[in-house]
């Protein structure tokens, strides 16, 4: 995978869009929380008149879902593109081409900030060279402790991001690039053009509420797959609500992960703050990084 550069800085009084590319919103009191935290950092923060539309379990059709990507991604005063929720429904958005269609080139790149589902979007824009940002979405920022928050801002304002620490499993270190996402969407983009260039990338994982043999089940499509072939490293962040089902017989999420990934032969790093239901440490997609898997250190070269 080439390694994509940083959208420009951003600053306060630049125009920013609010979509709802996948679920529909829900938890609205969480949703206007979360765009006060951008209004009082001085940015102007534009929602979509489509915000809650609603078509089954999607914020509207896919149409009007697109449209409102593609509105916020060639407005030339937009400067960055804040995704409402998560949920389900992005990849529906890219299913007719690659993630070009969305992400033309020909318009200036600008920051793309979401996670969950959002993987979707931060692959495809990836794709296209410019890095995303893995980080909270709007219903769930104004739960991100202080250090969280500032953590994105730094990223989006002053392309800074400083290390996180979790528990190495050994295996040395390495370098590699980025490519953060939640495993439920990513092993779902296995095979189609959505799926950007492994080879040289450290993964960076989280899920929520899969029971470990589902768990167990998208690893294994990773190994089958070969997708972990080339892949240098892996860092993990939060597996919530991943607990067994009562009275049944089952390995814990833990045992599953170390089953499934401690015997390929790279670095691998648990119990990252990024996730759900925690501290959701901002990543950068596509950035060049270093994965410790003797001190447990993710480390962040994102010089432009």
């Amino acid at each position: 995978m080439k390694r994509c550069q940083l959208p420009p800085l951003l600053k306060p009084g630049d125009l920013l869009q609010v979509i709802a590319p996948s679920g529909a919103l829900r938890e609205v009191e969480a949703f206007h929380q979360g765009v006060e935290i951008w209004r009082k950092r001085g940015y102007r923060v534009a929602i979509s008149a489509d915000i809650d539309n609603r078509w089954g379990y999607l914020a509207g059709k896919d149409g009007d879902r697109t449209f409102q990507l593609l509105n916020a991604w060639q407005d030339l005063e937009c400067r960055g593109i804040l995704c409402a929720r998560g949920g389900y429904g992005s990849a529906r958005l890219l299913e007719a081409k690659s993630g070009e269609f969305i992400f033309d080139s020909a318009f200036p790149s600008k920051w793309l900030i979401g996670f969950s589902d959002i993987t979707a979007l931060l692959w495809s824009l990836s794709t296209v060279g410019v890095a995303g940002v893995h980080a909270p979405v709007l219903t769930t920022l104004a739960k991100e402790p202080d250090w969280s928050i500032q953590r994105l801002f730094d990223l989006v304002e002053r392309h800074t991001v400083t290390p996180l620490a979790g528990t190495g499993w050994g295996g040395g270190s390495a370098c590699g690039t980025l490519l953060p996402a939640n495993l439920t969407v990513a092993t779902h983009l296995l095979g189609t053009p959505l799926q950007p260039d492994l080879d040289g990338v450290i993964l960076a994982l989280e899920d929520v509420t899969e029971a470990p043999y589902r768990i167990d089940r998208l690893l294994t499509q990773w190994r089958l797959s070969g997708a972990l072939t080339k892949v240098r490293g892996i860092a993990l962040g939060r597996f919530s609500r991943c607990e067994p089902p009562p009275n049944i017989p089952s390995l814990t999420i833990e045992e599953v992960l170390r089953d499934r990934l401690s015997d390929l032969s790279i670095p691998v790093v648990s119990d990252l703050p990024f996730g759900h239901d925690g501290a959701n440490a901002a990543l950068p997609v596509g950035i060049p990084v270093q994965l410790d898997g003797d001190t447990g250190i993710l480390s962040f070269e994102t010089t432009t």
